[in-house]
């Protein structure tokens, strides 16, 4: 468990008066079963902020890459048939390493949370043909292959769309840096 996690347990409880385990029976006794429905639910009856049903949806459904035991497994499984994409993922997190020993690999169930003090990245394997870079660089006028990111609930302001690991180049890892760069 993460420090960001662990400081988001503490202030459930201190905010709500109830631990995450209470929580987890309460919302595991209304049987939903889908994330969304947790979250409204959540949110509506219990006046929950986004962050704090998110929590504890993934935590009620085990589905937060801190209830899976082994990291890898949650990695191999985006890339069951996209295997093609694996070695860009594999060219980003070898130049990542470079950046420093700060950084926090997130593996989720969809994607790789890379953070510093704050989410700078995700990777992910968006389809079978197409990789996402998506980039904290709120503010910056979209140039060159960086496109704004459209999604309304985005946690990154951009994205590099990759097809190959011949599409990764020495912009890709500019823009990458300089999100390492503004997480400090």
């Amino acid at each position: 468990m993460d420090n960001t996690e662990l400081t988001m347990i503490n202030n459930l409880h201190k905010n709500t008066g109830k631990t995450l385990e209470e929580w987890i029976k309460i919302v595991q006794a209304q049987n939903f079963i889908k994330h969304g429905e947790i979250i409204k639910y959540l949110k509506t009856e219990h006046g929950f902020t986004h962050g704090f049903a998110n929590l504890v949806a993934h935590k009620s459904r085990g589905s937060d890459a801190g209830s899976v035991e082994n990291k890898d497994e949650l990695v191999e499984a985006q890339y069951k048939g996209k295997s093609d994409l694996k070695p860009v993922y594999d060219a980003i997190m070898k130049e990542v390493s470079k950046f420093g020993d700060d950084i926090e690999v997130a593996p989720k169930k969809a994607y790789i949370s890379l953070r510093r003090n704050k989410q700078f990245a995700i990777l992910k394997p968006a389809t079978k043909t197409r990789f996402e870079l998506q980039l904290n660089l709120k503010g910056l006028i979209p140039e060159g292959i960086l496109e704004a990111e459209a999604s309304a609930n985005a946690m990154c302001s951009h994205k590099i769309k990759l097809a190959s690991i011949d599409d990764i180049t020495d912009e890709v890892f500019m823009w990458l840096g300089q999100a390492y760069e503004r997480a400090e």
